[in-house]
Parts: C-alpha cells; structure tokens; sequence
C-alpha cells in the first residue's frame, strides 16, 4: 500500500515510515521538510495522489491555545478535503489518552477537535489515543523545578515508548479501518513523579523529585483518571528500565 505520513520527519513519523517500509510498504514521509504543509494546504494534492493510507502524527509548533487549535482544525479540514479528492481509503490519527478528560489543558482541546473533524470526515478512520512517551520525562521534569528540587503531580502515569506508538500505529494503518478510538500505554503504571525520578536518576540528575497532589500539568490539576486508559488499551512491550539502557 502507499500510506503517506503526515508529520513524518518527526520522532514517531520517521519510526513509523521506517517500519512501514520494513513491512514493504511505499511508505511517504510528508511534512514542510518535504514541501507539504498540512495547514495551508501546500503540497497535499500531489503527496496524497494513488495514497491508499494517510496517518497524521503531525505536532503543532505552538502551544499557545488560539495557535495550537488552529494548528489542528485547519491541518485536519485539509487533510480531509485532499483525502476525499484522492478516494483514500483510511485516515489514522495519532490523539493523546485523556483528551476529552482534561479540558483545561490547551493542547487537549486542540486534539480533541481534531477527532472531532476527523469523524465528521467521510474517511474511515481509525484515531490512536497514547499516553505520554518516555522521551518527554526530561521535560515534563524541567517544567517542575522548584528551587533545588522537582515537583510534579503524584496522579497515576503510564507513559509508553515511542517505538511502541509507532509499532502500534503500523498495525493500524495496515489494518482495517477501525470507525473508532483505541487506547494504547505502556506496561506499567504508577505515580507521576516515579517515571520522572527514574529517568533523573539514570541520567546523572541527583535531585530529588517530589509528587504532590496539588502539582499542575501544562497548567491544570490532574488526578488518577487524567491520563491513564479507563478501560481496555492495547500495552507497549517496552518497560522504562529496558528504554533507560538506550538513551
């Protein structure tokens, strides 16, 4: 099949056109790198052109809230009207678990209308939810400091690998359209500031990280529903100690 990847020069679009590849697939890599731009159309019509599979993992720029949700209503509404001019047969969605949970966080309400396009579409779709992947626990660290220590909140995580998401994502899109949302996350589950300390601790960081309750998360409270699947998910194989040995 030729499945073109919108966001593909990114971390987990350049794993999944590897591994599409692998699998024998024309596998497109599509982004402003390669002269596509989802947002302004740019590109499209030819990338998409005898496509069979289209999967947006595209990330937005900007996290400002007017940015980030323009970023992904336009980038959807295109892909959708460039789909439908193409006859592609299947649209996957890369989305975050706990979308419609956390409406406070910006980045979520933009997701969250980007499923919503994406439904209304006449594609058949399939939306992939993941958790957080274990490459932004650094980050998400950084974003805690307080004085000589970090503070994150204490909710339940299980974040995922990003070789996982990737996995996961080719199984979909060489699979049937779902017309549906799964969930997928790692193998394990425990507090917030648990997966944080670890990856600290294996990267030389010594200090200490505490969980609290109270702790924001890109600017809101989370709790132990936030972020986790609620019910059935699909789990990457990946622990944290196996993906510690290779960064």
């Amino acid at each position: 099949m030729k499945i073109v990847v919108i966001g593909g020069t990114g971390l987990i679009g350049s794993k999944l056109v590897a591994k599409l590849k692998q699998k024998g697939h024309e596998a497109v890599a599509a982004s402003p790198k390669s002269g596509v731009n989802a947002v302004t159309g740019e590109g499209l019509a030819a990338a998409l052109a005898g496509a069979d599979v289209v999967v947006d993992v595209a990330n937005a720029p900007s996290w400002e809230p007017a940015a980030v949700l323009e970023f992904f209503e336009r980038s959807s509404k295109n892909l959708a009207t460039a789909e439908a001019a193409a006859a592609v047969k299947h649209h996957v969605a890369l989305s975050i678990v706990g979308t419609d949970r956390s409406p406070d966080i910006a980045y979520f309400r933009a997701k969250l209308a980007q499923e919503t396009i994406v439904k209304a579409s006449p594609i058949p779709y399939s939306i992939v939810r993941a958790t957080q992947f274990f490459e932004f626990l650094g980050a998400i660290g950084e974003a805690g400091v307080a004085g000589g220590k970090i503070v994150v909140p204490s909710a339940l995580f299980q974040p995922i690998a990003s070789d996982d998401v990737a996995d996961r994502l080719a199984e979909v899109a060489t699979g049937q359209p779902l017309n549906g949302t799964i969930d997928i996350a790692g193998p394990e589950k425990a507090p917030f500031n648990e997966f944080v300390a670890r990856r600290l601790k294996a990267s030389g960081d010594s200090r200490p990280v505490e969980g609290d309750p109270k702790a924001q998360y890109y600017g809101t409270a989370i709790h132990d529903t936030s972020l986790v699947p609620l019910g059935e998910a699909r789990l990457g194989k990946t622990p944290l100690a196996t993906w510690l040995t290779t960064v």
